[in-house]
């Protein structure tokens, strides 16, 4: 590919969901990841209607379908005591929303959206460490580590938190939680005699903690997730998120989550953080994608869904934007993608914050929140019904920002 419509800066999941929108709409793309091959680190990632909704659309739901597991429930539980209190009937949801919610490896995944690139023709390059970002006078062009340039009428800038484009349209820097994820994907026989559940995401809340268990590749492994907040981190030492702060984090959690500790990841973990909301996300010809625009904290699982809706609206703005001969006016589809997009992304990422702090409670205000959860109707879907429908795919009013989050307003 020698004229390529669209260069995409990043091969992970946004980035390679993006280029299949793209090349499904019969746009020439190319995409450019820094790293020596294609490829994705973690363990599970869930994906809700609003995401599984776009598989279909792109003809991946069936295959994902194959990889991942159709959860039954989503069931949150105390972690201080384990009782239960609230729950999610995930197959009504699929009834109400028209897709199902599911857990994916992020592995396959990613592999889905490579497979489907290499499909469609996408040039995929390997080892382009891009270091500049700059508009010219028929597109934009990035430089890469090595001096050589690559141009195209438009770049899409996917380069995940820590992004080289968004230094253009915002002078920030990514937001410490102070909280760190542990991961641990093991095989299910070795779990199975700790009371889990196989057919349910089970999400364990706790004072400035919580964990989070549910099977995956057809649930011969299953994946567990701790979270805590790090005392070292707020006391701004360096070395924060160790195994020995996992370890007494949930030293008062109940049985179920003490028995899933050991089959944690100890020699890695993952520092969270996000960053404040941006409401202008292009510059000239280049745009930013995904956590390059919006990074979440994981707490509605919603970062790597936000970055594959972002695409599939970009591609449905620039074909409604393209001449009869080819040519995509990028600026009408440009504006079009940021008006839609960033004022949903806005809310997600400040909602996220939000259940994070709802999860994390503890004393009177745990108890409250306690009480609350267990009056929910388990069929009341007030609190997800903007997140899951395709209202963040067209222009819409947005209601009131916490209006979503009720509960935390009650608890204060």
């Amino acid at each position: 590919m020698t004229n390529p419509d669209v260069i995409i800066v990043g091969g992970g999941i946004g980035g390679l969901a993006a280029a299949t929108g793209l090349s499904r709409k019969g746009l020439k793309v190319r995409v450019l990841e820094q790293a020596p091959e294609f490829g994705e680190v973690g363990a599970g990632i869930q994906i809700a209607p609003n995401c599984t909704r776009i598989l279909a659309e792109y003809g991946l739901l069936d295959e994902a379908k194959k990889q991942g597991v159709l959860v039954e429930n989503m069931v949150m539980k105390d972690a201080l005591d384990g009782s239960v209190l609230t729950r999610l009937d995930l197959k009504d949801m699929e009834k109400r929303y028209g897709t199902p919610y599911m857990v994916i490896h992020r592995t396959d995944l990613h592999a889905l959206f490579l497979n489907a690139c290499q499909d469609n023709g996408v040039d995929l390059r390997t080892s382009q460490k891009v270091t500049a970002f700059e508009n010219t006078e028929t597109g934009a062009k990035v430089t890469l580590e090595d001096g050589s340039t690559h141009e195209a009428p438009q770049v899409i800038a996917a380069d995940g938190l820590h992004s080289v484009a968004r230094k253009l349209l915002a002078d920030d820097e990514p937001v410490n939680s102070a909280y760190v994820a542990y991961r641990g994907p093991v095989a299910t026989d070795k779990v199975r005699g700790n009371n889990i559940s196989e057919t349910d995401v089970v999400v364990y809340v706790g004072p400035r903690c919580h964990f989070v268990q549910y099977p995956l590749r057809g649930g011969d492994v299953f994946n567990q997730v701790a979270v805590f907040e790090s005392p070292k981190a707020r006391r701004g030492e360096e070395d924060w998120g160790t195994p020995d702060e996992l370890d007494a984090a949930f030293e008062h959690t109940c049985e179920n989550v003490r028995h899933g500790l050991p089959h944690m990841w100890r020699d890695r973990w993952w520092r969270m953080f996000d960053r404040n909301p941006i409401s202008t996300w292009v510059y000239g010809n280049i745009a930013l994608l995904g956590d390059a625009a919006h990074p979440p904290l994981q707490y509605i699982a919603q970062g790597a869904i936000m970055a594959i809706e972002d695409g599939y609206v970009l591609a449905e703005h620039a074909a409604a934007n393209r001449s009869a001969g080819g040519a995509v006016d990028w600026s009408t589809a440009l504006k079009a993608y940021e008006a839609v997009r960033a004022e949903h992304c806005r809310r997600v990422v400040l909602s996220s914050r939000a259940w994070g702090e709802l999860w994390h409670l503890d004393g009177a205000k745990r108890e409250r929140r306690n009480e609350i959860l267990r009056a929910r109707d388990t069929y009341d879907y007030g609190f997800v019904d903007w997140l899951y429908e395709r209202t963040a795919l067209t222009p819409a009013e947005e209601p009131e920002m916490f209006a979503t989050v009720p509960l935390e307003a009650k608890v204060r």
